[in-house]
């Protein structure tokens, strides 16, 4: 099942200078994008403007704050020389944000087949979330705009976060830019994208809430690269570990086949029962490290999205991005052949137990039985399999009451009784 999930990122915007960078990406004012290969200029008069800004970024952030700009003046006045600061340097060497980028995406199949009139819907949507959930007013949106010229499309929203709040100092109401009057910390930020899903799913948008609480959210590159190659390593020696069983129980089974007597029975030596167990533990583990590693191929897959596009002019992340888009799919193919190898691998086994249930000895068949128990027990078969191995044989019952199936359901076909299993 393809899952898509929906992405809302926050990225702090400190200085004026920032903002200028961000504003000539955003807008598309540079003729190439050698940096980022994945823009299309040719395809960028495309871009859909849902809050269009004509003058440049800084230009527009000036007329949002002239009011904030002239108190500052003002107050000014009243400082010393020594003490005195520009507007602008006042914003720079504040601690708060000069404005705040909002980036809105999905997973790439999310978009496929969209139209570019659907694709706007999708925007509008968001944009929603930025007035009623996070709360601000359209005067306070600097820009917004639909980039359809890279593979994935995205919603960039700058917002500047300009509120008057009383000052105790002063006693009285001045104003300020502070991010953290909307979104207050990573406890409420997680908060507001569970509100961003479920306002696009009363949407009708089918989307999945991104992974929440993840360890991995928002890692630095390297410290990303660190866990991709561990996960390689342990890959690796897992992978090692279940071919030198199988090649162990492969051997023991040259040994297995000698033993064969008779019509009607076989004898198993108990080292090829240890064998073939160990098999099926080191599959065990395997299957039990899938979650971990598909929710890495998650998270590598949604942070070179997001670094692509907002920091898309940084030439040796690109190579980094790149390179962690390389060593995830390697992993990815490892991981299905894997996943491949160890279904073959319990088909062979379950296939031999069901043997040993048909022709071998009693003594033979009550060692199967327990065995099939202890690994039923251990949750590395289930009640399929049970059923698929026990079917028919003389252990059929004893083992369909141990994995609670219910034994037989009668029905009638042609006025004769037969019998159909319930699992």
């Amino acid at each position: 099942m393809n899952l898509n999930y929906a992405i809302f990122r926050s990225e702090p915007i400190m200085t004026l200078k920032d903002l200028a960078q961000i504003g000539s990406h955003n807008k598309r004012e540079k003729n190439a994008y050698a940096s980022n290969p994945d823009i299309k200029k040719e395809l960028s008069q495309n871009n859909i403007e849902l809050v269009p800004l004509t003058n440049k970024y800084v230009k527009g952030f000036k007329i949002i704050t002239k009011d904030y700009e002239m108190e500052h003046k003002e107050r000014m006045k009243s400082e010393r020389t020594d003490r005195q600061k520009t507007f602008n340097q006042m914003l720079d060497k504040s601690k708060n944000v000069v404005a705040d980028e909002l980036l809105f995406t999905a997973t790439h199949k999310f978009f496929d087949n969209m139209e570019n009139d659907e694709i706007k819907d999708w925007g509008n949507t968001c944009m929603e979330f930025v007035y009623k959930d996070l709360g601000y007013s359209k005067e306070q949106i600097l820009h917004a705009t639909i980039h359809l010229d890279e593979e994935t499309p995205h919603l960039h929203c700058v917002v500047v976060p300009l509120i008057k709040k009383y000052d105790n100092r002063t006693k009285k109401e001045r104003y300020t830019i502070t991010k953290k009057h909307y979104i207050r910390d990573k406890i409420h930020l997680s908060e507001l994208q569970d509100k961003y899903h479920k306002r696009l799913i009363e949407k009708g948008y089918d989307l999945e809430r991104g992974i929440k609480g993840s360890k991995l959210t928002h890692q630095k590159t390297k410290e990303l690269k660190k866990t991709t190659r561990y996960y390689e390593q342990k890959i690796n020696i897992m992978n090692n570990k279940l071919n030198s069983a199988i090649l162990d129980f492969e051997d023991k089974m040259k040994t297995t086949k000698n033993t064969f007597v008779g019509k009607d029975y076989v004898k198993v030596k108990k080292d090829t029962f240890e064998s073939m167990n160990n098999v099926i533990i080191e599959s065990k583990r395997i299957n039990e490290f899938q979650p971990k590693m598909e929710q890495l191929f998650l998270e590598v897959d949604n942070y070179t999205k997001s670094h692509e596009i907002l920091e898309n002019d940084n030439k040796i992340l690109e190579k980094e991005v790149q390179h962690l888009k390389a060593k995830n799919n390697d992993l990815n193919i490892e991981n299905r052949y894997l996943k491949d190898l160890i279904d073959s691998i319990l088909k062979v086994i379950k296939d031999f137990f069901r043997t040993l249930l048909q022709i071998g000895n009693e003594e033979t068949k009550k060692i199967t039985a327990n065995e099939i128990k202890l690994h039923y027990s251990a949750k590395q078969l289930n009640k399929n399999d049970v059923y698929q191995i026990a079917k028919k044989t003389s252990k059929e019952e004893e083992l369909f009451k141990y994995a609670n199936i219910q034994y037989y359901t009668k029905i009638k076909s042609n006025n004769k009784k037969e019998y159909e299993m319930e699992l």
